[in-house]
């Protein structure tokens, strides 16, 4: 049977002399995993659709269960990405992260479509990193199923609250305390940013403006909300960091 879907590869592993196993986040199907033949021959017509955050068209086989590609039509690149080690190293982190999170075959076009912003965004529209990176990774929490409560101080119900509860993933005051938890400080812009992205229109993720300042606070913030969540760190987000220094 024959089966085509649109989707972007999150990881691609060598699988024999020519071949390679490729891990992809798809519209229809949710993640997959495709046998690509051949593809590490400079004369496959496959090779170009088979590498790491490539957007394509896939036209695939099944038999017993296992889908082998058969045939691809390339949509986007994202080469602006490629050819920056540390775009690149952060769009592999987007990659790893939704490839940790999503299940197979469990379809999840929210989760697509948030890859596929975040990487427009980084490639297209020269977001700055801290901004697509936050946005990323907070969106990607409430889609997931940990949308975090931001309507108010969970203690006393300040709407201003400035920490962020990052073991329960809640607001409190600084006076306020639930026990045995980690909070870290947070601005009211930054809180106001947080909200925008958790509830704005999916087309709308990437207008809104932070101080430089606000960018790091709310990165700090939504970085270690994914990793305590998730309970796991990621090895492209080390690399990623590495180069920052």
């Amino acid at each position: 049977m024959y089966l085509k879907t649109e989707g972007i590869v999150l990881r691609e592993v060598q699988y024999k002399d020519n071949d390679k196993l490729l891990t992809v986040l798809t519209k229809d199907f949710g993640k997959i995993t495709v046998k690509a033949v051949g593809v590490k021959s400079g004369r496959s017509r496959l090779k170009a659709g088979c590498q790491l955050l490539a957007f394509s068209e896939l036209t695939m086989i099944e038999r017993q269960g296992r889908l082998t590609l058969t045939e691809i039509n390339v949509r986007e690149l994202f080469s602006e990405l490629l050819n920056d080690l540390e775009l690149f190293s952060l769009a592999s982190y987007f990659a790893q992260v939704c490839d940790a999170v999503a299940q197979e075959e469990d379809l999840n076009a929210p989760m697509l479509s948030l890859l596929l912003n975040c990487l427009y965004a980084l490639a297209k529209l020269k977001k700055p990193q801290l901004m697509v990176k936050a946005v990323f990774e907070l969106r990607l929490m409430c889609i997931t199923g940990f949308l975090p409560d931001l309507g108010g101080c969970v203690v006393c119900g300040n709407v201003d609250a400035d920490r962020f509860n990052i073991t329960q993933g809640m607001l409190q005051c600084h006076d306020c305390s639930t026990g045995g938890e980690i909070r870290l400080p947070m601005s009211r812009a930054t809180l106001e940013a947080m909200r925008y992205i958790a509830f704005c229109d999916a087309r709308q993720l990437f207008s809104f403006q932070l101080t430089e300042g606000a960018l790091l606070q709310l990165g700090g913030i939504t970085e270690s909300y994914l990793s305590t969540r998730l309970e796991r760190g990621f090895s492209t987000l080390d690399f990623y960091k590495s180069l920052q220094i």
